[in-house]
């Protein structure tokens, strides 16, 4: 047995012992020698054989799906994290994530984002905007009056004209955008929702199209970006992306814009009223 399968194994036996049977529905039977449910009622509830889930418990190298890892992770009632670790001791590798968020962030991350003098966004993987801060609505217009397809990431960039027209360098950026995106779509299990605004940005944009097609990828982990705001000019941006994993499981991405020191900066400050010298 190895190592892998031995703690796959003790974890599986774990969580079965956490789990009552009125906490699945089913009925307690009397009484148990040893808390928690029996194989047979996970096997039951994960829709699997007892056997095979018997040889899975005893560590045995057989091989194991991600549907099966789904079924086992509801059955046992397993926290985000406590699935994410299912995944990695089976699979070697992280469980893949949902693509969409929920509408609303933790307060935590909001805190941090509204405490952040200079513009910052946070979005799903499929770079559709969650949250903002004070800043970025300065930079970027009134979001919150927008609708959430006019606020995605890779939308805007194409379908907002004010967005365009503030971004001189905008053929080179939306190019690297493109790219991005498909290297994000990429990383996702469940294309399906990146494949939805493709083909709705497509039919709207012969620019995105011709650009899609050209199959481009690059990592956007960071950039430097060059944004004119109306009454003051042209600012500089260096910025970068960061992931973030909630509470509840949900991957998003945080990105960050700073401006470049000296003529930009001062700029900055200009607009930017929690911006300190």
């Amino acid at each position: 047995m190895s190592a892998g399968r031995a703690e796959l194994a003790q974890f599986l036996r774990s969580r079965r012992a956490r789990v009552h049977p009125e906490d699945v529905g089913l009925p307690d039977g009397g009484r148990r020698r040893t808390p928690g449910l029996r194989r047979e009622e996970v096997a039951r509830l994960a829709d699997v054989g007892v056997s095979w889930y018997t040889w899975l418990e005893q560590g045995r190298d057989i091989h194991v799906s991600e549907p099966l890892l789904e079924r086992l992770s509801r059955a046992l009632r397993l926290t985000p994290t406590e699935r994410a670790h299912l995944f990695e001791l089976a699979h070697g590798r992280p469980a893949a994530r949902p693509v969409m968020s929920p509408a609303a962030i933790s307060d935590t991350l909001r805190r941090i984002l509204e405490g952040y003098p200079f513009p910052a966004v946070v979005s799903t993987r499929r770079w559709d905007v969650l949250a903002w801060n004070d800043a970025a609505a300065i930079l970027y217009g009134d979001l919150a009056s927008m609708s959430a397809e006019e606020r995605n990431g890779l939308w805007a960039l194409f379908m907002n004209p004010d967005r365009r027209a503030r971004m001189p360098g905008w053929d080179a950026d939306v190019r690297r955008a493109v790219a991005g995106f498909r290297r994000d779509a990429a990383r996702a299990a469940d294309r399906s929702e990146f494949d939805a605004l493709v083909t709705a940005l497509s039919a709207v944009s012969p620019e995105f199209a011709r650009i899609w097609d050209e199959h481009d990828v690059v990592e956007l982990s960071e950039g430097l970006k060059v944004i004119i705001h109306p009454g003051i000019g042209p600012i500089e941006f260096e910025h970068v992306t960061l992931s973030h994993h909630e509470p509840d499981g949900h991957e998003l991405r945080i990105s960050l814009y700073s401006p470049r020191p000296g003529e930009s900066m001062e700029r900055a400050r200009q607009v930017f009223p929690r911006a300190t010298r």
